[in-house]
């Protein structure tokens, strides 16, 4: 079941950009490989998947919504998180949905395949894959602080994956984003 292998080492990596007072989406987050590391955190998780079977899994570890995201309306309109994950999960037209579901000062985690993985497995379907560039594109409204676009050894694929910040409005100094090794 999708969920129950480690958590990924970019969501661990950039974790501490996310405020402590606020809560954390993990979209489509199956059997809560992140929602078990954002809560050993010590931050309040949210997490939406379409199965009923991996969210079962996740039982007890914060507030879950049983959702076909894909083929519903977005099942939390309205809302804002301090942070919102998504690893291995691409569907374009909900991408301006997770942007926007980024709170004032909140941070965005996405991690997913992108084109050139169809030469080493599977996703293989352009459906899947994320073409150069174009999660760059869909965070244009975000502060970028990290990006990666290329191959990744253990297993080997192709990754686009990004950490990027709501700000707050421009204060006279500017923010610090510490770029932290993962630990």
């Amino acid at each position: 079941m999708h969920g129950i292998e480690a958590p990924s080492d970019w969501v661990r990596r950039w974790t501490h950009l996310i405020p402590a007072s606020g809560t954390v989406l993990d979209v489509a987050c199956g059997a809560g490989r992140h929602l078990r590391w954002l809560r050993s955190s010590n931050l309040a998780v949210v997490g939406v998947d379409r199965s009923e079977q991996a969210l079962a899994a996740c039982a007890g570890l914060g507030e879950l919504v049983l959702a076909d995201i894909e083929n519903s309306p977005w099942p939390l309109a309205g809302r804002q998180f301090a942070g919102v994950v998504v690893t291995n999960y691409l569907w374009r037209p909900l991408l301006p949905t997770l942007v926007e579901s980024v709170a004032l000062g909140g941070v965005l985690i996405y991690e997913t395949f992108a084109a050139g993985n169809e030469t080493v497995g599977r996703p293989s379907r352009p459906d899947f894959l994320l073409q150069p560039g174009e999660l760059m594109l869909a965070c244009a409204g975000l502060r970028v602080v990290a990006y990666e676009d290329g191959f990744i050894d253990h297993p080997g694929r192709f990754v686009q994956r990004i950490a990027a910040v709501r700000e707050h409005p421009r204060s006279a100094a500017p923010v610090r984003y510490p770029l932290a090794a993962c630990g």
